[in-house]
Order: structure tokens, then sequence, then C-alpha cells
């Protein structure tokens, strides 16, 4: 089973957060998108490309209408042809698995999303 067939599991605070060959690891799973730190925090983040902003608001949406679902929520910055988002996990101020199964997930939207 790959991670976009997986669920997100609840993370509390005080768990680690991942090594850097568990980030390596899973990495390899979604390989499009980038480790990039931001305020100190690793996160992984990837930029989507459409034709318009009415595609990439209608992304956003279903990116936000998955993240309701699974409970976990990314940033998303909706901009004219692109949107770009960024998973991390707020209660361990890092990465963690829930991170990169979002991430494959996200992924699996943008292969169906109908692009003109």
């Amino acid at each position: 089973m790959g991670l976009a067939d997986t669920r997100c599991v609840p993370c509390r605070g005080g768990e680690p957060p991942l090594s850097p060959a568990e980030v390596a690891e899973l990495q390899g799973e979604v390989p499009a998108w980038t480790v990039v730190e931001r305020d100190g925090i690793p996160r992984l983040e990837r930029t989507f490309s459409f034709r318009n902003f009415a595609e990439a608001l209608q992304f956003t949406n279903r990116v936000g209408e998955l993240a309701e679902q699974e409970g976990h929520h990314p940033a998303l910055l909706t901009e004219w042809g692109r949107v770009t988002v960024s998973w991390w996990t707020h209660k361990i101020r890092g990465l963690h698995r829930n991170d990169f199964v979002m991430a494959a997930k996200t992924d699996r939207l943008y292969e169906a999303f109908p692009r003109g």
C-alpha cells in the first residue's frame, strides 16, 4: 500500500519529528516535493501549475477538502496559474509521516485534476 492509500494518524505534541534518514526514505515516495525550511521548521513543499487562476482556485479548494477529511492542514498559496502547498506538523514543529501521506494524496489529486 502506498502513502496515498493510508490515512493520517493523530499526532500528539511531544513526538519527535522524523529523522533525516526517515525523511530521505519517505521523500523517495513523493519525489516532486522539496524539503524547505521556513522559520526554522522543515516543510514539504511543491508548486502545482495550472492554466489560469480559476483552475488554481479549484485545486486549492480540493486540497482544502482533503485536509478537512484527514484532519491535517497545509499552508496554501494560490496565485494566477499556480498553487504552492506546504505540509508540516505544527505540534512537533517538523515533519511527520502524516506530511508525506498528505503530499502523496495531494499528488493524486493533481494527477486526477481536469485541466483544460
